[in-house]
């Protein structure tokens, strides 16, 4: 275990197993995205397939909410509890476990021809990405005990989370080029279902190589010592973590509404523009892929941007200030100027908004260690992280999809871009108003 900890010098280089773990924990945050993102842009082909309803119906609107928001609820419930479990059982062994989840049902997904079977597996994969980005936050926090060392790691491994969304967006572009050429599943080339089993390839060598990984050193320590006290959500809400608590779930839950309302309902607004829809199917579809990887490009930036900053800005609350002031502007820009007028300006819009959104996931990766100790911070990660960002937050994407039924069409704004932008703008300003209640954390991890 000696060799997992880091030096006494601030910042001094990993060793060779250090690098090991920070290899397999950026392909696991990488995997993690790329599950997720794919819905974004395999929804609407999906239920063309799955639901008999046209996609500018109420209906097919509704269904595209149900998708995104119910498998972020069953994520939310038993999210919290793999939080539990990883402070009950261990970093590693839930890690194992929750990989093993959402890479066979992801695969599962892709040959059913039920709409019901589909959302349940989508369901049982959103669970497994939930449960496994606390472990390993987790995880890796109590790995490098040296503050430094500590900030880069999570700060550089998240950042590998965008690389999984690029790679989400490549994939589409390239599947939908040459699916006529892939051997049929249920007797055809839906693109959307190659997409699903693709997700099974980067989850080979993670299940292979992460049983044969060191535990935690701090939650190993405290469980042979028997100082291991039992996790619980009461302690939560004691006074020493309240405050933390509440606020922590209202910025988190911002987070995710701005991403699940706003962003991830661009791949559904670029078919709707007028220059998209006179393209072939196939290069309305790639243009779809090419905005989705602009966006991606944009929050990989964002999460460097952060990595490198995290360790230069002591205070938490100044540096998620840096991407929410400007996300109030941006936000608004994308959905209300950019999209009735210009593809071009929707590219770079969503860009420069994948930047300062995505980057705050990073944020919380890098703060909810440092708030909650070692009994305590599985669970306190993943109220924060499931309850304020997938049960809560996510909620945003079903609110957009009501918003834009009930909104009036007509003019040159479509209702879905209205909405994304009301909801992503509405996000970004309780969250800046929040981060004056944000507490700062110790230097140090808490025992």
């Amino acid at each position: 275990m000696e060799a997992v900890k880091a030096r006494a010098e601030p910042g001094a280089a990993l060793t060779p197993l250090q690098w090991s773990i920070c290899v397999i924990a950026a392909i696991g945050f990488a995997f993690d995205t790329y599950e997720l993102l794919m819905l974004p842009l395999i929804v609407r082909p999906a239920l063309m397939d799955l639901v008999a309803a046209p996609p500018d119906s109420a209906e097919f609107s509704r269904w595209v909410g149900i998708i995104f928001y119910v498998p972020a609820i069953a994520g939310g419930i038993f999210g919290l509890l793999g939080g539990y479990l990883t402070d009950r059982f261990g970093r590693r062994r839930v890690l194992v476990w929750s990989i093993v989840l959402y890479a066979v049902s992801a695969c599962g997904a892709a040959y059913t021809t039920s709409i019901g079977v589909w959302l349940a597996l989508r369901c049982a994969t959103f669970v497994g990405v939930c449960v496994e980005f606390v472990a390993a936050v987790a995880w890796l926090a109590e790995l490098f005990p040296d503050r430094i060392q500590r900030e880069r790691v999570l700060g550089y491994t998240q950042a590998c989370a965008s690389l999984g969304g690029l790679m989400v967006s490549t994939a589409y572009y390239w599947i939908v080029a040459f699916a006529g050429s892939l051997p049929a599943v249920r007797g055809g080339h839906a693109p959307w279902r190659y997409m699903l089993i693709s997700g099974v390839i980067p989850a080979i060598p993670l299940m292979l190589a992460r049983p044969f990984l060191p535990e935690s050193p701090a939650w190993s320590a405290e469980r042979k010592a028997g100082r291991l006290r039992r996790p619980s959500l009461a302690d939560l809400f004691r006074p020493r973590f309240r405050r933390t608590t509440i606020v922590t779930v209202v910025m988190v839950a911002c987070a995710y509404a701005a991403s699940f309302g706003a962003n991830l309902q661009v791949p559904r607004i670029v078919p709707a523009l007028a220059e998209v829809r006179a393209m072939p199917s196939v290069a309305r579809e790639q243009t779809v892929g090419r905005v989705q990887v602009l966006q991606e490009l944009g929050g990989l930036a964002g999460r460097v941007a952060l990595a490198v900053l995290a360790v230069r800005i002591v205070s938490r609350r100044r540096l998620i200030r840096l991407f929410l002031v400007p996300a109030v502007a941006v936000v608004p820009f994308v959905f209300f100027v950019a999209a009735p007028h210009s593809l071009r300006l929707v590219e770079w819009g969503t860009f420069v908004a994948g930047f300062v959104t995505v980057a705050q996931f990073s944020f919380w990766g890098n703060y909810l260690p440092r708030v909650y100790p070692t009994y305590l911070r599985g669970t306190g990660e993943s109220f924060a992280a499931n309850i304020g960002g997938r049960m809560i937050g996510t909620g945003g994407a079903l609110v957009t999809a009501e918003l834009a039924i009930a909104l009036p069409a007509g003019h040159s704004l479509s209702p879905l871009a209205l909405a994304a932008g009301i909801v992503g703008l509405g996000s970004c300003l309780v969250a800046l108003a929040a981060s004056a209640w944000l507490p700062e954390p110790a230097q140090e991890l808490p025992e």
